[in-house]
């Protein structure tokens, strides 16, 4: 028997009403749902249950390699025995327990590897995946992969999902049938909250940091809490430089600061409780997968870190946010497990009610390279097939799949290779697992593999962006902790590293090493130093990035970068890890960067031609290129007059009117006259400039251009034969002269004309084949406008006698006959006398 009497201190937890229903619904359907608060037993007492009531392994899948621990010690702890007997756990380069374990907790992540590499799982009967509220991309993934064993491979193969929060409804679904969904209600004590906002609004820094006015006011909140409350006091602060921060504000009390990368003794510190009283400063870890002992107080400084990807620059960092609503209190319940209890919350009432009410889950924000990989090794690329409980976001998926195609890992249908294979079989990140490969070869199998394992552990709190210096410092055990992190995974990636592994290289020293391997890693964040004295460098994949003013990697003209992150607002990326190299090296580890192309553009009114050799957006070399293509400077000309405008031709007066003519030919006829607005003729400049354009050096050969010949080309054929017709350049009037038309594009054209030479003139002309007026404007023998009409016959009953009236006292010389539908039309006056 595994599940302890009530009796037993600790066992007599609020889920132990709900475990018979649990497994009742297991045993008679396969999978269940178990909601219950953070410290209700859902991960001490259903492992063991299930243990008891099922044959075969309980595997238990936590988000945390802290989680793992601390679950696993206190199953072993309720059994009454030690840990490695019957209960064991697992994670990435550790493990205690072998064979006949009855219940197994391991990470998400290690699961997952197992379910490549054996999906059956042969001797488990039932897998555990806790905390699934939490999104982490490892459980999402499990659990597709395990609803999709349950479904085509093993029916006996028992699926429990637990829950800190009641929003179970896709998490159901996603379980089959729904999966029955058991709520276990925890006997909470009542939480009182204190809202202590900073005296003064304290704005997130440039890149996440945290300003250390909220520090300084976190610690004060504390101490504040110690004279008001009893008990141990719990801080959640976003991260590790955080926990150092407040921890040595509060020098001199009993501060112990528990994350993920301690030591497991520095760990099982904080965990532990004891007769003095203890101040466990934390991070989001300890939100649901832990149990603090001893708490009666939580301070919440209100932030958090996530990761996040630019996926547009292919940037990662941790961003420190605002915590959301329900995060806030899952860090508060923490305070009532024992006794009533208070939280102190660092922000106002007022700003707690614009907080997301959940926090994002990761597979819409973090890097999905990896995810894919697995999701491809499964042989579901994209996922296809399998069901998820939130589809991955287009945009990143895509960029995914793409970096997994660079690097050899799927084939062009998205199917994964052998070098995909050997790449998820190492268990690192894509980028990483290249970097092994093909490192290797260049570096050594044994220093290539100290590299990656450095790589893999990037946010180690080091003080120093030198990666030689930081492998130089783990080599020399100068932080023990980090050099026993960065042991455990060498020691496995010795394990995972495929078979023909290259001898050690000669001759190389680490500095180069861990910039080829680097480089390898990052390709696209190859960067060149802007000037002598580098502080500033341009990265291949086209973002800007700087080192920090104290690095020893200042001046410094190439760099390989393996961890940059770029704060919004901010144009450049800030460098947080990086090793000097040299441009023969960049060539070498970003070679499928490494471009020549000839440059031919319109550059300020003149063609420039340049041969330009490029790694991504670094440029190599740029020098002229004596005989460009002529196709690639009819472009480019083509290119500079689109973008400055048809205004870089010179319009004579006949390109001008010839331009209006064919518009209103497209306007009033249509079809086969073409469109002759700017728009139109930019788009098609080579219809009608054609050859031209290939002569053309600079602005003064655009002058040279007969844009009234080039239009002409634009005249269809046969059509063309009519254009005189259709609109003529001018019209005959009845004295005797060929007066020019003024045309406007769509407008009727006008014919300005003097109205004695139209005397008799009955109708009104009409072009484009009698569709379209003329409209005439009616000069005076000073040529000024006396009528303008469309409508001839009109204009003589009504409006010349009036005209009359009013000019031929003025201009006597010219003849004003009362009808001058039968007057002789003149162009001249009448003789002296």
């Amino acid at each position: 028997m595994l599940l302890p009497e009530s009796s037993v201190p600790g066992a007599d937890l609020p889920v132990r009403a709900v475990l018979p229903a649990t497994v009742d619904a297991v045993r008679s359907g396969g999978t269940a749902v178990l909601v219950a608060p953070p410290g209700s037993g859902k991960t001490s007492l259903l492992p063991l249950a299930l243990g008891d009531a099922l044959d075969g392994t309980i595997v238990v899948a936590e988000p945390r390699r802290l989680a793992t621990r601390a679950a696993a010690a206190r199953l072993a702890a309720l059994t009454g025995e030690p840990l490695g007997q019957r209960v064991g756990y697992a994670m990435r380069g550790e493990r205690v327990g072998g064979r006949g374990l009855r219940v197994e907790v391991v990470t998400t992540g290690l699961l997952v590897r197992r379910l490549q590499q054996d999906p059956e799982l042969p001797g488990v009967s039932a897998v555990v995946i806790d905390e699934c509220h939490e999104r982490h991309l490892d459980a999402d993934l499990l659990l597709a992969f395990c609803v999709d064993i349950r479904a085509n491979l093993r029916d006996d193969l028992a699926i429990v999902a637990t829950s800190a929060t009641p929003d179970t409804v896709r998490l159901s679904r996603l379980l089959g049938g729904p999966a029955p969904v058991i709520t276990a209600s925890a006997a909470l004590y009542d939480v009182a909250v204190e809202w202590v906002p900073p005296p003064v609004a304290v704005p997130l820094l440039p890149g996440g940091r945290v300003d250390p006015r909220l520090l300084d006011h976190v610690a004060g909140v504390v101490r504040r809490a110690l004279v008001e409350n009893d008990g141990d006091i719990l801080v959640f602060v976003p991260g590790e430089a955080e926990i150092n921060g407040v921890t040595r504000r509060l020098a001199g009390a009993n501060v112990l600061p528990l994350f993920g990368r301690q030591s497991r003794a520095e760990q099982e510190r904080a965990l532990t409780a004891t007769a003095a009283r203890r101040i466990v400063v934390t991070t989001s870890v300890a939100e649901s997968s832990l149990t603090v002992p001893g708490v009666r107080v939580v301070v919440d400084s209100g932030l958090a870190r996530e990761p996040r990807t630019d996926q547009s620059r292919g940037l990662g960092a941790l961003v420190t946010c605002r915590v959301s609503k329900s995060s806030a209190d899952q860090r508060a319940g923490r305070a009532g497990r024992e006794a009533p209890g208070r939280v102190y919350r660092c922000w106002s009432a007022a700003d707690h009610t614009h907080l997301d009410d959940h926090p994002a889950p990761e597979i819409a924000i973090a890097d999905l390279a990896a995810f894919a990989l697995d999701l491809a090794a499964w042989g579901a690329p994209a996922g296809e097939g399998l069901t998820l409980l939130e589809e991955p976001p287009v945009v990143a998926m895509t960029a995914a799949t793409e970096l997994l195609h660079r690097l050899e890992a799927v084939d062009d249908t998205g199917r994964i290779t052998e070098r995909g294979r050997q790449m998820a079989a190492i268990g690192a990140h894509p980028r990483l697992a290249r970097a092994l490969l093909d490192g290797t070869p260049r570096v050594g199998a044994t220093r290539a593999r100290e590299i990656v394992a450095m790589l893999s552990d990037t946010s180690t709190g080091d003080t120093t962006d030198d990666l030689p210096a930081r492998l130089r410092a783990l080599r020399r055990g100068d932080n023990h902790t980090a050099t026993t992190r960065w042991q455990e995974e060498l020691n496995r990636l010795t394990r995972t590293t495929p078979p023909g592994a290259a001898a050690p290289a000669v001759g190389m020293g680490d500095e180069v090493a861990v910039g080829v391997v680097v480089g390898l890693a990052y390709p696209e964040r190859v960067g060149r130093g802007r000037g002598a004295g580098a502080v500033a460098y341009q990265m291949a994949g086209g973002t800007g990035a700087v080192l920090d003013e104290g690095s020893g990697l200042r001046g410094m003209r190439w760099l390989a970068i393996a961890v940059a992150d770029r704060a919004p607002g901010r144009a450049d990326a800030r460098i947080r890890a990086a090793a000097p190299i040299d441009e023969r090296t960049a060539r070498d580890v970003a070679g499928e960067l490494v471009s020549t192309t000839d440059q031919i553009r319109w550059d300020d009114g003149r063609i420039v031609t340049r041969r330009v050799e490029s790694l991504g957006a670094i440029v190599l070399n740029d020098i002229p290129l004596a005989n460009p293509d002529p196709v690639l400077v009819q472009a480019a000309v083509r290119d500079g007059i689109q973008r400055s405008g048809l205004s870089v031709l010179r319009w004579t007066d006949a390109a001008r009117a010839l331009r209006e003519r064919l518009a209103f030919c497209h306007a009033h006829v249509g079809p086969p006259w073409p469109a002759v607005d700017d728009e139109a003729l930019l788009a098609g400049l080579d219809d009608w400039l054609g050859s031209e354009l290939t002569s053309v050096r600079a602005s003064r050969d655009l002058a040279r251009i007969d844009v009234t010949s080039a239009l002409r080309r634009l005249l269809p054929w046969p059509a063309a034969t009519r254009f005189g017709e259709l609109a003529p350049e001018r019209l005959h009037v009845p004295s005797g002269s060929d007066v020019r038309l003024t045309y406007d594009g769509a407008e009727p054209p006008v014919l300005a004309v003097k109205l004695q030479e139209v005397f008799g003139w009955t109708a009104t002309p009409t072009v484009a084949d009698g569709r379209v007026p003329v409209v005439l404007h009616l000069l005076s023998p000073a040529r000024r406008p006396v009528a303008i009409t469309s409508d001839l016959a009109s204009f003589w009953q009504q409006g010349y006698p009036q005209v009359r009236a009013e000019l031929r006292a003025r201009y006597p010389r010219h003849p004003w006959p009362e009808d001058p539908l039968t007057a002789v039309p003149t162009k001249r006056p009448k003789p002296r006398q």
